[in-house]
């Protein structure tokens, strides 16, 4: 009778080669499914110029009308100015908006005044030019589809219950590794932990499927199998991290589901901005008094055991306030507001020393200011003053500069500060290979901050560097899942916040991968979704509900 311990072992390495794979699968499938079960992109509704006979197809639930070539309906007419006006739809019905151009916006002969609701064969006048409403289905011309769209199979997305399934088998062979590949000390508790886990995940498909009845599940499946992994992960180093980070999601996936309820209508977002300004001015000066300093940046609060980071919050109400709908961003009025509020949230952080977040908020406004504006003036000056800024900082605290001394040359200070964690990245990645060592069975996990600012290299050492890239790409591809749905989207605001989201996704991936693997100076920045840390978990769920807002079948389509 063979021996059941060489069966099981031979089991568990045969489960490293297969992991990678399986990874691929299931990202690949995830967001395969984000492009199928889609309406064909036709004009809402279209514009009729009786002058020349031209008809305009009007394909966004808000739409900028003017002469500039940026605009969605471009007028070539020098009357009208560059941003003349907005066209917008509500569940109401249509509307026009003038933006303090210089000749006004006439319905029908009647200069308008704030929203005026706008009916089929109305007519909109700005300057010298007439646009008659029309139905879309009159506009007979093709149109282009988005190329993440476009060439879609026929076949079917896979079901969102069996794209559950595979996560979760995914998630338990990483709990049967675990369990193997340890030196025998409480043996069952990844399968305990998985249990734990599972039922989190499937007590939020059925939450989402059956009482809130959405139609698709692909977003969400693809944050719990990033989630899953770095819970999972964490077994072998802190059974309690690992429950924490677990109640944490939990936590999220509630914050994931109040904020799209709470931004479902995106005219009454607009009347949130103010306080949400103070919220976030006020979590960041909170931290600059009460913060301790941890690991030279003082952003966390301590509170008894309980310790979290108000900068990650406000990462959210950071978006938020980026983000409005189109009538109000072409106000120079809501510009100003932006500027000012982003500078004094930078100015906070890097008080506070958190320049790795720092970055990260600045990135992110200049990604917004270019959405809002389109206007590159703003964004050089933007990189002018922050350039000022760093220069400042840099003469008058130098101390800052010797933190990064060591970038390029960890090879020289591998027993110090300098260079000890990202040597211990480089060497521990190799050694893990394409398919990794085994989850537990890696050397990584006894460095300082292995479950967090160097979680790419814990997860290349312990799964490989296969499943690694895997996970980097799942992340950094939501910003193209998100490009794209703007197309769609029922408001610039739901537009903006999901490209920002996803912005700073792929930023904060950026800072944490290239960080830990010495191509960028070590930030302390973690992987999102990936990396052990409540405060951070939180953040990130509540990030991809501005994707998921995003896509129009969110508010209008019910199972």
């Amino acid at each position: 009778m063979p021996d059941l311990s060489i069966i099981f072992d031979m089991g568990v390495v045969a489960l490293r080669f297969l992991m990678p794979v399986y990874a691929i699968i299931i990202v690949y499938q995830c967001f395969a499914a984000m492009r199928r079960r889609r309406r064909p992109e036709t004009p809402l509704i279209s514009l009729l110029n009786p002058a020349t006979g031209e008809m305009l197809p009007v394909l966004f639930w808000e739409n900028s009308i003017g002469r500039s070539k940026s605009s969605d309906v471009t007028v070539d007419d020098p009357t009208v100015s560059r941003n003349h006006c907005v066209l917008l739809r509500r569940k109401d019905g249509w509307y026009v908006n003038d933006t303090d151009s210089k000749s006004g916006t006439m319905l029908n002969g009647k200069r308008t005044r704030g929203r005026a609701k706008v009916l089929i064969d109305d007519t909109i006048t700005i300057g010298g030019t007439s646009l008659i409403v029309k139905r879309g289905e009159e506009f007979q011309q093709p149109l282009q589809s988005s190329w993440f769209f476009s060439k879609v199979s026929d076949k079917p997305a896979m079901k969102s219950w069996k794209l559950m399934l595979l996560i979760t088998f995914f998630h338990f062979f990483m709990c049967v590794q675990a369990m193997f590949w340890n030196d025998g000390t409480n043996t069952m508790a990844p399968l305990v932990l998985f249990g734990a886990l599972a039922a989190v995940e499937w007590g939020f498909f059925f939450i989402s499927y059956f009482v809130i009845r959405r139609v698709n599940f692909e977003l969400e499946s693809l944050a719990l199998f990033l989630t899953g992994i770095g819970v999972m992960m964490l077994i072998r180093q802190s059974e309690r991290s690992a429950y924490v980070q677990l109640v944490a999601a939990a936590i999220g996936m509630i914050f994931f589901c109040i904020i799209i309820k709470l931004i479902e209508d995106p005219d009454k977002v607009n009347k949130l901005r103010l306080p949400a300004m103070i919220c976030a001015v006020g979590l960041l000066g909170v931290t600059i008094v009460f913060g301790k300093i941890t690991n030279g940046a003082a952003n966390w609060i301590y509170i008894g055991s309980f310790s979290f980071q108000p900068s990650e919050l406000a990462k959210i109400i950071f978006i938020f306030i980026g983000a409005s709908s189109l009538d109000v961003l072409m106000t120079k009025k809501n510009l100003l507001e932006y500027i000012i509020f982003s500078a004094v949230c930078v100015g906070l952080l890097a008080l506070m020393g958190d320049f790795g977040t720092a970055l990260i908020f600045f990135v992110t406004f200049l990604l917004t200011a270019f959405m809002r504006s389109g206007d590159f003036k703003t964004i050089i000056l933007a990189v002018a003053a922050a350039i000022f800024g760093v220069t400042f900082v840099l003469k008058f605290k130098p101390y800052v500069a010797d933190r990064f001394s060591g970038w390029r040359h960890v090879w020289e200070h591998t027993q110090d500060n300098l260079g000890y964690q990202q040597a211990r990245v480089l060497t521990y990645m190799a050694s893990g290979g394409l398919f990794g060592v085994g989850i537990g069975n890696g050397f990584l996990k006894q460095v300082a901050a292995s479950e967090s600012d160097l979680v790419f290299g814990l997860v290349s050492e312990e799964m490989g560097v296969i499943v690694a890239f895997t996970l980097a790409v799942a992340v950094g591809a939501m910003f193209i899942y998100a490009r794209a749905i703007t197309t769609r989207s029922r408001s610039t605001f739901y537009s903006i916040s999901a490209c920002c989201a996803a912005g700073l996704f792929v930023v904060q991936l950026s800072l944490n991968v290239f960080g830990a693997t010495d191509v960028l100076p070590l930030t302390g920045v973690t992987f999102p979704f990936v990396s052990a840390g409540g405060s951070s978990i939180m953040s990130c769920w509540g990030l991809v509900a501005f994707i998921k807002a995003a896509d129009e079948r969110t508010y209008s389509v019910k199972r």
